[in-house]
């Protein structure tokens, strides 16, 4: 999901006006909730589908304020003595850390009747926020370049260190979820884990030697569409999205297993309007909302049993998929990711 800046726009409609004029922040007025979320295909999914029909159900008034999910946290940690959003919508790995903060609720099961149907991989330990949508992390690669030029396709992260792809692979950096979703899946193939990063380490610097560039901005399409590179490491919706146009590119699920990414909603802790954020939670989940951000972004439902247009369902991650996909030690994680950044920076992503 890419970082988004906040625009002077985005900031004047965060706001609504009381009935003398003055400006009060929206999470304080009346009927209303804010919810901090991704930009791009998410955010025109929810203003589209998503919250249209909450605001109906609700009789009230929702704000949208995009960002990246390091940005959602970062303003929840500052507005912690007096929240100002009330639903935030954020990768499974940073909020672990905004559940160790103490910033997020527990979801109320009276409210959130849904949590039932929600696969595995997507509940969150002591229901504090849920999955709403799957993705994989896994491979890309040009289907017309490896064909064009007898490449095999890859099988196993291994196979982008072939020394055919020099200069043609854009590798993802530690800072995005994709270079730590590599650096995670070279440690399992090297026989380490994430409490055992040293195998990761060195399987990386193997296929990292082909790298033309280290992307920052979990948006590889340029490199591609340009034809600076070939492969990465990548996101599936990401792929079937560039796909989705017309361009010549595959997603893999790679033999080592394909890493989960999960988008997850969550209540703030002391919301001012806590109760239409459990109601909002909620309706996510409902059938309804997950066949639209399916449709949308090609992002795999987190609840069992909803059926998929065929077409549709053999590009998001499905049910059978997401069983397949491999629960990762986020506390583990995020207690060394800053040291495993240094160490990237030094051994990896050497100038």
């Amino acid at each position: 999901m890419t970082p988004r800046s906040l625009t002077a726009g985005l900031l004047a409609g965060a706001f609504a006006l009381t009935s003398c004029g003055a400006p009060v922040a929206p999470s304080a007025a009346k009927n209303s909730l804010v919810i901090a979320g991704y930009g791009g295909s998410y955010e025109e999914a929810f203003k589209k589908s998503v919250i249209p029909e909450f605001e109906k159900t609700c009789a009230c008034k929702v704000t949208y304020i995009a960002g990246s999910s390091t940005d959602t946290v970062a303003k929840l940690k500052a507005q912690q003595a007096s929240p100002q959003i009330d639903v935030a919508l954020i990768d499974d790995g940073v909020q672990n850390q905004a559940v160790e903060a103490g910033l997020l609720a527990k979801l109320d099961p009276k409210a959130v009747t849904n949590l039932p149907d929600v696969i595995d991989i997507a509940r969150l330990p002591g229901d504090i926020g849920v999955g709403f949508s799957l993705n994989a992390t896994g491979l890309a690669y040009n289907t017309e370049y490896y064909k064009k030029n007898g490449l095999q396709p890859p099988k196993r992260l291994a196979d982008l260190a072939d020394a055919k792809l020099k200069g043609k692979l854009v590798m993802p950096s530690i800072t995005q979820t994709y270079g730590l979703g590599a650096l995670l899946m070279a440690a399992k193939v090297g026989g380490g884990s994430e409490s055992a990063i040293d195998p990761g380490f060195e399987g990386v610097k193997k296929v990292a030697a082909n790298a033309v560039t280290f992307d920052t901005t979990a948006d590889v399409s340029s490199y591609f569409l340009q034809g600076q590179a070939v492969a990465t490491i990548w996101g599936n919706s990401r792929v079937q999205t560039l796909a989705g146009k017309g361009f010549p590119i595959a997603f893999v699920y790679p033999e080592e297993g394909a890493l989960p990414l999960i988008a997850t909603v969550n209540v703030v802790n002391k919301a001012p309007h806590a109760d239409l954020g459990q109601k909002f939670v909620n309706m996510l989940l409902e059938p309804s909302s997950q066949k639209a951000l399916a449709e949308a972004a090609f992002n795999g439902p987190a609840v069992k049993g909803l059926t998929l247009d065929p077409a549709l369902a053999a590009k998001v991650v499905g049910q059978a998929r997401a069983g397949q996909l491999r629960k990762l030690d986020w506390t583990m994680i995020n207690k060394n990711r800053s040291a495993w950044t240094e160490r990237w920076n030094k051994e990896i992503e050497i100038s």
